[in-house]
């Protein structure tokens, strides 16, 4: 009997073991989450033969690449996108239903960082009374903080206060962004009371100040950019004082006339990246028991983008620079963190669209289409046919606010108004679709344009007609440059990259969803997912 139940136990063991699993409970010493504001997800391989060994092709080669990852809601602006990465979730649920929205019963704006009730810290102003106020769910940052009962640390960057906000949750131990009037890098009382003695320091060096008083130059020379249109475009935006948009840009006029000049040069993705490192330095990331959560985002992208279109030499040449700014940070990883001991992935809140003069150049159709106008238009037209003046806030986020507490007040029916500001929409051009959201199962509309609607669709904070405009066309006034917002791959084709700490090589080009991410982030911790989460682990990334 004694032989017998030892052949079994020699049996029944590793079938035990099988079944139960090779589960362990290790984590990263370090998280960093890279978001690269405005990436266009073909920016991966447009400049592929132009980038260095060690920045974005050492994430393409060693890491993962979820090749085909969209954004799934409307609209895709940079708050709603940064929300999205790191909740999981939607505007439908985590409230950030643009970078503003109207209030319905005061029609009122509403920023979607702003918070009254928090002070600026490190400069005069209101660019610090910020916060996580109007998040209305976790992130996985947050998540992280609870499931080690805050020993992990969180921290985050940007040159914009809400792509450093909203990442960061709502415990994070620190959070900073620019000041454009003093150049410096500022914090809220919702975090701190004072700067750390370290960002002090970093601010007294003037870095804003050193970088604008240089040109921008082209890294290389300006006949290699083969992949843009040549300088000097119609529909490239200038600097202040530029009689035209030609290299080299004398920054230091048009920075005396406007602070945020800065930001629309490739020396913010430098300035950011080395402040990530100061703050992981002095913060000690990564150096503790616990796991420890760093978020940047490279915001110049950006802001180059909406001033130059995806065409312009001035957009290359600040890929190529933030490709070199990269593989400094990574090096600076393995250096002080250790290779395969931090996880990263890098993503983007948001694509863009070719510019309007670009496009008609090559018999694109396409156009822009003003809000601010057709608003106006808009309330003319109500106040026609119901006598009635302001039946409509305004045009906000590719949607109509109507004005409920005037049509309460006249005693109007409602859905009249609404039928009415359909009608007079439909016929504007450059419209596809007006879309009455309460009723948005009756109406014949493909995918997925129709899920990212309702998506989008947050009751308090979104409008009541969505328009959807069609491929080519945006929202704006100016006819340079370019913007983002709407649908369309362009918009809403972004890359995902996963690198370091456990995952393998390879690649996937099934479909995944930006909220896809955060849930993945707390698969491979072992933590649970945020708390708003709709999102899917991507099983292909986890080991």
């Amino acid at each position: 009997m004694k032989f017998l139940s030892k052949c079994l136990l020699a049996i029944l063991f590793p079938i035990t073991a099988i079944c139960q699993g090779n589960f362990s409970q290790s984590r990263p010493k370090l998280v960093v989450g890279i978001v690269v504001d405005q990436m266009r997800w073909d920016y991966l391989y447009r400049y592929y033969d132009r980038y260095s060994d060690g920045g974005f092709k050492r994430l393409l080669n060693e890491g993962f690449s979820c090749e085909n990852t969209m954004i799934h809601y409307l609209p895709s602006y940079t708050a709603v996108g940064h929300s999205c990465i790191f909740t999981g979730s939607v505007p439908a649920i985590n409230g950030i239903a643009g970078n503003d929205w109207i209030d319905k019963k005061t029609g009122r704006d509403i920023y979607c960082t702003d918070d009254s009730t928090v002070s600026t810290v490190g400069a005069e102003g209101n660019a610090g009374k910020m916060s996580p106020a109007h998040l209305l769910t976790t992130t996985v940052t947050d998540e992280l903080r609870l499931a080690t009962n805050f020993a992990s640390k969180v921290v985050g960057v940007s040159l914009k206060d809400r792509a450093s906000i909203l990442p960061a949750g709502h415990t994070a131990n620190a959070v900073f962004w620019m000041d454009d009037a003093s150049g410096n890098f500022i914090s809220s009382t919702y975090y701190m009371n004072q700067l750390p003695d370290w960002v002090t320091r970093f601010n007294k060096k003037q870095y804003v100040k050193k970088f604008m008083q240089k040109k921008w130059e082209t890294l290389y020379p300006i006949q290699t950019y083969q992949q843009s249109d040549a300088d000097d475009q119609s529909y490239e935006g200038k600097f202040s004082g530029e009689s035209a948009p030609v290299f080299p840009h004398r920054l230091e006029d048009a920075y005396a006339k406007n602070k945020g000049t800065f930001r629309s040069t490739p020396f913010g993705n430098t300035l950011i990246l080395d402040f990530a490192k100061e703050a992981l330095k002095n913060y000690q990331l990564g150096e503790g028991k616990n796991t420890d959560f760093l978020t940047i985002n490279c915001a110049s992208t950006d802001y180059v983008g909406h001033k130059f279109g995806p065409n312009s030499i001035e957009v290359e040449d600040t890929y190529l620079r933030l490709d070199k700014d990269l593989e400094a940070f990574f090096k600076y990883l393995d250096d002080n963190i250790g290779k395969g001991q931090y996880l990263i992935f890098l993503t983007a809140d948001h694509g863009a669209a070719q510019a309007i003069g670009f496009n008609e150049a090559h018999h694109i159709p396409s156009d822009l289409w003003n809000d601010g106008r057709i608003s106006d238009q808009l309330n003319d037209y109500l106040k026609n046919i119901f006598g009635i003046e302001k039946l409509s806030y305004g045009i906000m986020n590719y949607q109509v606010f109507l004005n409920d507490p005037k049509m309460d007040q006249e005693k109007l029916d409602r859905e009249k108004v609404k039928s009415a500001a359909i009608d007079f929409l439909q016929k504007i051009p450059g419209v596809m679709y007006t879309i009455d959201v309460a009723d948005i199962g009756n109406t014949p509309l493909p995918e997925p344009i129709k899920s990212m609607v309702i998506n989008g669709y947050n009751q308090s904070r979104s409008g009541d007609i969505q328009i959807i405009l069609q491929p080519g066309w945006f929202e704006g006034s100016n006819i340079t440059g370019t913007t983002h917002g709407t649908w369309n791959p362009y918009d809403t084709h972004i890359p995902l990259l996963w690198y370091g700490w456990k995952i393998a090589p390879g690649h996937t080009n099934r479909l995944i969803h930006m909220e896809d991410i955060a849930p993945t982030v707390a698969a491979l911790l072992h933590i649970q997912m945020p708390n708003g989460n709709v999102g899917t682990a991507i099983t292909e990334v986890i080991p």
